[in-house]
């Protein structure tokens, strides 16, 4: 298993440079696993970035630990 990207507390406009530069430097040959164990916040353009890594993972994405918080929110975003 890949060693997992752990996601910060607020996936927002504010975090997601650091995010976008962490899955730039993850090698490509390895599946793509993020932990969302700390994420409280999940805002739209998280959300976006999220969605565009895995599809570029293709079927080798993980998405681990996501709190009952970060569901809802995900949900009302579709």
């Amino acid at each position: 298993m890949a060693e997992p990207i752990l996601l910060p507390p607020r996936l927002d406009l504010s975090s997601v440079p650091a995010v976008l530069a962490e899955l730039k430097a993850r090698p490509e040959d390895e599946p793509l696993v993020l932990d969302a164990a700390r994420v409280i916040h999940f805002g739209a353009l998280g959300l976006q970035v999220v969605l565009s890594a895995a599809k570029s993972a293709g079927g080798r994405f993980q998405l681990l630990n996501v709190s009952e918080k970060a569901l809802e929110q995900l949900h009302f975003m579709g």
